[in-house]
């Protein structure tokens, strides 16, 4: 699993305040999801908080155990492969990577909806559009650069608070390579 250390002692504490906050074991909670009536990730998360009131943290762990899907945060290689159908946008990803590969002790982590680089916190993500593009998002102000533009729905952190949509992979050249230098020396 590609997680920061700060992120694996997350995951930690969730599965070890479950018990102690709610009286109930994991395996009483996903006991309990598997009765749930509905069939969404989304909708049997809302559920259990409704119905349960377990948080959507917890409430994902538990579902993650109940109904594994074959591709989560364990699985990166599923999901990376999933995700990037497109061959020109794993092309762009491929050069964000190796521009962030240059830089020391990053943590590539891929989610369902995004790719993530880390140090001690998300400092940028990457995922594809319709069209062969990608849109990389990064822990700086949209005034650091002017091709920046703020984030609107992004699924990923809230630390990315700008974002650059990238039509080709020789668009990350040696500026963006500088802004996620900034990005990553803020992490």
């Amino acid at each position: 699993m590609a997680l920061t250390e700060r992120q694996q002692k997350w995951f930690a504490s969730v599965q070890a305040s479950l018990e102690r906050d709610t009286g109930k074991s994991l395996d009483e909670w996903v006991a309990i999801a598997r009765t749930c009536p509905e069939t969404r990730p989304k909708a049997r998360a809302d559920w259990l908080r409704e119905h349960h009131g377990l948080g959507i943290n917890r409430a994902s762990h538990v579902l993650s155990v109940a109904f594994p899907s074959g591709e989560g945060w364990d699985q990166p290689d599923k999901l990376r492969a999933a995700l990037w159908t497109d061959s020109a946008s794993l092309k762009i990803l491929e050069a964000v990577a190796a521009a962030v590969g240059a830089l020391p002790d990053v943590v590539t982590g891929q989610r369902k909806g995004f790719t993530a680089f880390s140090r001690k916190v998300q400092f940028a993500a990457v995922r594809p559009l319709k069209g062969g593009l990608a849109v990389l998002g990064l822990a700086l102000t949209p005034d650091a650069d002017p091709r920046l533009d703020p984030p609107k729905n992004e699924s990923w952190s809230e630390r990315l608070k700008a974002k650059l949509v990238l039509d080709f992979p020789e668009q990350v050249d040696e500026r963006v390579a500088e802004l996620l230098r900034q990005a990553w020396e803020r992490s």
